[in-house]
């Protein structure tokens, strides 16, 4: 829409009301009506707005965010009178990202992407049951081939418990996830083994 020579770069959607179900004759009744409604909103907003429609799927376009505000309740005016309640979303083109977008949305925070995908090498430190180690150390190890960030592990042996460090490299954001599942199963394991030392079996 953007290679438009009006450069109708802005534009307001909304959905149509179903005629429902109802056999032929409801259908044409239906399409009618659309086509009616469409036909109104054309008239209310004059020749600056392209008005369409993809099946009841309503477009309007303009040139300017001013230009397509004014429409808007020219518009919701015009499908009133036709008995149609439709709210219009509105969205511009964006060239950076080749799509329309919601021009009131956040910006998003490039710092803060940046830094989730920085490269970081960290270490974490678990105390396991040494019966339990070498599963938790294998659904680790899963888990970080899952998200794509190396896993190192460097076991420290006690008598009745392994502590094991854990060196993890990847993206900043991934890493975090592995750490929170290990935190997670680490928590888990630790119940377990509790509830083991517990039983009177």
């Amino acid at each position: 829409m953007s290679a438009d020579p009006d450069e109708r770069d802005w534009r307001l959607s909304g959905e149509l009301p179903d005629a429902g179900a109802g056999g032929y004759l409801r259908g044409f009744l239906g399409r009618h009506s659309e086509e009616h409604a469409v036909s109104d909103a054309r008239a209310a907003v004059g020749a600056d707005v392209v008005v369409t429609h993809d099946d009841r799927r309503l477009f309007a376009y303009a040139a300017s965010r001013a230009a397509i505000e004014a429409a808007r309740a020219k518009l919701q005016e015009a499908l009133s009178r036709d008995g149609m309640d439709v709210t219009l979303a509105l969205s511009t083109w964006s060239e950076e990202h080749d799509e329309w977008i919601d021009p009131d949305a956040p910006p998003a925070a490039p710092a803060a992407a940046a830094r989730a995908q920085a490269p970081v090498t960290r270490t974490y430190v678990v105390t396991l049951g040494r019966w339990v180690r070498e599963e938790f150390e294998q659904s680790i190890a899963a888990r970080a081939a899952e998200l794509g960030v190396s896993c190192e592990v460097v076991e420290h042996p006690h008598v009745l418990s392994s502590q094991a460090a854990f060196t993890v490299s990847g993206p900043a954001h991934k890493v975090d996830e592995l750490a929170a599942a290990m935190h997670a199963e680490e928590q888990a394991t630790i119940r377990t083994e509790t509830a083991v030392m517990a039983s009177p079996l």
